[in-house]
């Protein structure tokens, strides 16, 4: 009797025990979770823009001879016409790859290149005045010249030199090199003396690819990891292009044939502000690990 009141009793106390244990808190220690690596700017990225551009100051301006192809001496004048201002304008949108390299605290070194498509185009009509042919034959009593440019598409090769204004938010400056293709037409109209009652008419159309320099600077914020957003302005000039232009006309008064030699050239300049969204692969930062204790 005496063993099992002692075995009872033992039990009792184990229990109780084993109570007491399971309601004192739980001291385990949590996983513990680092916090995320800070941004970094260092590593190679691609995306996508859309925007608009505008002109600049391009140039359109020519000269020409023209000339009674029978009379001796020929019958002959110079005209010519400068006009400021190509009026273009138009939207662009393309895509570009770059790479980065961050270095000290706020500090960024870069390149990028960029293909751009443009609906950016212009043109103008022009009245210039001729000089007369002879004294006996004033010749051309007025003359019309029709133009019109645009640019088909552009790309730019770029350096970045940017100043991490906070962690995430870039100010930048940039240039480079720039191309692109642009399109030219010119339509030229001659009105001949009143005595002849003709005119000459030509036309000419070229397409070129174009050279030139592009600088400008910019604002990028790195939203999300890998991922940014930009709002850049670009001022591109492809320099100037030149051609000729031959015109053929006959007068309505005598039959006599009339022609026109001359040469004009364009100079294509312009602005373009655009917003971007770039994805970064960022290959100079190492993955970030989560480490359980």
């Amino acid at each position: 009797m005496k063993k099992i009141l002692l075995s009872a009793t033992a039990l009792s106390i184990a229990l109780t025990a084993s109570a007491f244990a399971a309601d004192l808190p739980n001291r385990k220690a949590p996983v513990f979770v680092p916090p995320p690596p800070p941004a970094t700017w260092t590593g190679c990225y691609v995306g996508l823009n859309v925007g608009g551009g505008f002109d600049a100051g391009s140039n359109f301006s020519g000269s020409q001879l023209a000339a009674n192809l029978v009379e001796v001496p020929f019958d002959s004048g110079v005209t010519g016409w400068n006009n400021a201002g190509g009026n273009l304008s138009g939207f662009v949108g393309g895509g570009q790859v770059g790479c980065n390299y961050q270095f000290g605290a706020s500090w960024l070194v870069g390149f990028e290149t960029d293909i751009q498509g443009s609906t950016m185009s212009g043109g103008s009509n022009i009245a210039t005045g001729v000089l007369p042919f002879v004294a006996s034959d004033p010749g051309v009593v007025a003359s019309f010249v029709n133009y019109h440019h645009s640019v088909d598409y552009f790309g730019t090769v770029r350096g970045r030199l940017g100043w991490l204004f906070t962690p995430t938010l870039l100010v930048y400056g940039t240039g480079g090199f720039a191309y692109g293709g642009v399109s030219h037409t010119v339509n030229k109209t001659d009105l001949l003396q009143s005595g002849d009652n003709g005119a000459i008419f030509g036309s000419t159309s070229s397409n070129s690819t174009l050279t030139g320099y592009t600088v400008g600077g910019g604002l990028e914020w790195m939203f999300a990891p890998g991922w940014s957003a930009k709002l850049e302005y670009l001022y591109t000039d492809l320099g100037t292009f030149s051609a000729n232009h031959v015109g053929l006309g006959t007068s309505l008064a005598d039959g006599d044939p009339y022609a026109f030699f001359g040469q004009h050239q364009f100079s294509t300049r312009f602005h373009t502000v655009r917003a971007g969204v770039n994805y970064h692969f960022n290959w100079g930062t190492p993955a970030p690990v989560l480490a359980k204790f």
